[in-house]
């Protein structure tokens, strides 16, 4: 159990919150990275765990990197307030179980783009998100420039990174950095309820994903190849007998999945 990050048990089975705390605004710096990376590879342990949100609280969810640690003397380099954040949104990425991040208030700079590692975003009604690094002189550093084009499209991205722009929660939907808004009360609940829904779900939704997600980075002709790859290995589930038996005897969508 990390300072500033802890893993929460839920009442929703296969679920679990990572929780980022570090009051006031739960800037990010190199500790908190290195937690969320520790949380993310104990979550990968568990297999049993096969939703997960992150969740910053019900005011904020992360309000950028802690400037203050930012090198500003001698060779300048700030590799190590940013190298355990790159490497946890990896984790995070790459985890089997769905992600889901709960975002309250602002997701700004290494926020949006701990936010952007998870395979949804559920936004409250006043979520706020950008990537306003260039309005101190610098970049993002942790895939506001690559995750963020891959979600929105290249001209949207280059125009929120280049001015440092925040879009509210209702634009944020509009161009497809988000997947749902809702009333910011109720924001961890519609994403429990989310991740719950696809806990229940066969363990190809495994598969699928890193089908997607390794296929992104690659041509077409090697992404086919991950995809039979990933199809092959669904069809050794478990979930893959109990669903094609339930569709030949009752039809679609009525399989009971045990998530192995």
């Amino acid at each position: 159990m990390g300072e500033f990050v802890r893993i929460e048990e839920t009442d929703h089975a296969g679920v679990a919150i990572m929780r980022l705390e570090r009051p006031k605004v739960n800037a990010l710096n190199g500790q908190v990275g290195n937690e969320l990376l520790e949380a993310a590879n104990e979550l990968a342990g568990r297999p049993e765990i096969r939703g997960v949100v992150v969740w910053g609280g019900p005011k904020i969810f992360a309000a950028g990197a802690d400037i203050a640690e930012f090198p500003i003397t001698g060779d300048r380099d700030p590799s190590d307030a940013v190298d355990g954040l790159i490497d946890a949104t990896f984790a995070i990425e790459n985890l089997d179980a769905i992600t889901i991040s709960a975002v309250n208030g602002y997701a700004l700079g290494g926020g949006c783009e701990l936010s952007m590692s998870t395979d949804f975003r559920i936004a409250g009604e006043g979520a706020v998100f950008g990537q306003p690094e260039i309005l101190l002189g610098i970049i993002p550093g942790a895939g506001g420039t690559q995750r963020l084009p891959r979600l929105v499209g290249i001209t949207k991205a280059k125009e929120l990174n280049y001015s440092g722009r925040m879009v509210k929660s209702a634009e944020a939907l509009e161009i497809g950095l988000v997947s749902e808004v809702v009333s910011d009360d109720e924001v961890l609940n519609r994403s429990l309820e989310l991740a719950a829904m696809y806990a229940k779900g066969p363990a190809s939704l495994a598969n699928c994903k890193r089908a997607m997600m390794e296929g992104m980075h690659v041509s077409l002709a090697e992404a086919m190849q991950i995809e039979k790859r990933e199809f092959v290995a669904s069809f050794q589930t478990d979930d893959a007998v109990t669903g094609i038996e339930s569709f030949l005897e009752s039809g679609p969508g009525k399989a009971n999945f045990s998530g192995q």
